[in-house]
Order: C-alpha cells, then structure tokens, then sequence
C-alpha cells in the first residue's frame, strides 16, 4: 500500500517523500507542497485492522468495498484531491501543507507517535483523515485514551483431587481482581475498564498455578488517566499464597477538547455551511492519531476522512 500512496502522491501533486524506514513495520511517508510560514499537517494511516483475505475487493456502482477503504485510505485520497482541486482552481499555496502516511496506527502507533509529535510541533494545525461519524458526517473533537495492562497471576499448583488443599488457584485470584477492574466502570465519568482475553493453565484436574489477562482502559481526561493507573498499578492479591504481577502504560491519552480545537472546529463549521454543510462535532470512545497531537497542544480536527459504514458484501 505504501508504494501506491507514493506513486498516487506523486502522480497527482507531483511531490516525492521523505521515507522513514522501518524494521519491523511499514515504512512511514512524509510529503510536503507549498511554502510560508503557517504550516498545516494531514495525518492518516494506510494499515487496516483486516486480515488479509477477510474481506473480498469489490468495486460495484461506483462503489469500492475493501479492508481498511473506509478506515481510512478514502480519506488519505480525500485529502489528496482536496489540495489538487484548490490548485486546479489557481489558488496559490502560501502556507506550506504536509502529509504524513504512517503504517501502524491500528496496533499502537509505536513506530510513528515520535514522528507523529515532531512533525505536529512544527504545525499550527492537525487534520486526521479518520472517518467522520457514520452517517451523521460529525467531526471528533475529543476522543477517549486508552490503557493497555497485562496481569499476571501466579499460584500453587495442586492435584485438584488428592491435594487440592494444597494448591492456591492463580485463577481464582484473578477472578477475584477481574471484578474489582471491572466495578471501575463509570459510565458518568466516561470511564469504562474491559478484561478483554483471559487465559489460564491447561488442565481440569489441576489446581492453576498461572493465569494472565489482558485490560483495557478508556477514560476522558488525564486527570482520571492517572488515577486509573495509579489503583491498576498498585494492585494487591486478594488471596494469600498468590502473586500479582502488571504491566503496561497508556498507549493513548485522551484527546480533550480545548479551546483552540473548539476555534478551529468554528472556521470550518463556517466553511461548511458556505457550501450548504451542517457541520457538527462529537466525542468518540475510540483513539487515533490525533490524540498525541492534541495532548502536545496542537488543535486537532479529526474524523476528515470517507463518510460511510462497514456493510458486509458476499464474496
């Protein structure tokens, strides 16, 4: 996908990139057209969650159904088009527009929020090629962040049947810390906590001696950030004879609504309705790119990309 991006910028704008290669992942693109002292960024990814073979490639009424099309090629096109159109119309550039095509956002970013920041800092504003609300076409402008932990529950291993007194059950133990995670849901907060994939040992007539889960953490602001991660670093086992192990970080912050989102958000409302566009903003519980951008101050507009929705086609 990253060479026909590249072959589609430059065929389209007529601008090459700066490559940031990668080892473990794709590479990273970097295109930059006109010239001034204001700078904007457009940030989209050209990854998917899809498998591959999943989802079958169809074109059909003009129409392009596909992995990753909606989420979020469209609005990597989109954009591209968008600067075409305002050249073809014989505007000129007096600011400088970069693009920046990143290969990982759908498992984490890890590779591109370095890039990501850097580039932002240099930039007044951040555009997210994201798709908008399905249907309704609103913007984000605020966005949830995300906790990633892994627990890990070590116990005494037994026979379940002729020493089952003698063994402590790592999976008991975490039942036990799975209900205290979960109870710090609060829906009023928009804090939600999800042990999501749970494993344990292998045998039913043994007493469990390990046992790991994998939580996941969505909250609205920093402030509830570090307080989730204060109570989920500092769990305590529930039972004696059993040990509690943890880790993991927030591998999104939240994307806050600032005053300087809500400006830019205004301008391009007004931009809308001049071409007959009622533009309207929300707040998604899903992360993106332009949560980093936005928790380094820079406004950030996101959910720019294709309007549409996932609907499952025959193969």
């Amino acid at each position: 996908m990253r060479t026909s991006i590249r072959k589609y910028i430059l065929e389209r704008l007529g601008i090459k990139p700066q490559r940031f290669r990668q080892k473990e992942r794709g590479d990273h693109l970097l295109f930059t057209i006109g010239t001034g002292n204001t700078r904007v960024i457009i940030i989209g990814h050209f990854n998917t969650v899809w498998d591959k073979g999943r989802l079958p490639l169809l074109i059909e009424e003009g129409k392009f159904y596909g992995p990753g099309v909606l989420d979020m090629k469209s609005g990597i096109i989109q954009s591209i088009w968008a600067v075409k159109a305002f050249l073809a119309l014989g505007y000129r550039l007096e600011f400088e527009i970069a693009f920046l095509c990143t290969s990982d956002e759908e498992v984490g970013s890890q590779t591109s929020r370095k890039l990501i920041e850097q580039e932002a800092k240099k930039s007044s504003m951040v555009f997210i090629t994201e798709p908008p609300v399905a249907k309704t076409g609103a913007l984000k402008t605020a966005r949830k962040g995300v906790g990633i932990y892994q627990l890990k529950v070590k116990g005494v291993s037994a026979h379940a049947g002729n020493h089952h007194q003698a063994g402590t059950s790592a999976i008991k133990e975490m039942a036990y810390q799975i209900i205290r995670l979960e109870e710090l849901t609060d829906y009023a907060l928009g804090t939600t906590v999800n042990v999501g994939v749970v494993t344990g040992w292998t045998r039913s007539n043994v007493v469990p001696e390990e046992a790991e889960a994998m939580i996941d953490f969505r909250v609205e602001t920093m402030v509830e950030a570090e307080r989730m991660v204060k109570f989920i670093e500092n769990l305590t086992p529930m039972m004696d004879g059993t040990e509690i192990e943890i880790e993991g970080e927030i591998n999104r912050p939240p994307m806050e609504r600032t005053n300087k989102t809500e400006k830019l958000f205004n301008k391009a409302q007004e931009a809308a309705a001049e071409i007959g566009i009622n533009l309207a903003e929300t707040h998604a519980g899903g992360a993106s790119d332009g949560n980093y951008t936005a928790s380094i101050g820079i406004p950030t507009l996101d959910g720019l990309g294709g309007l549409g929705e996932y609907i499952p086609i025959e193969e």
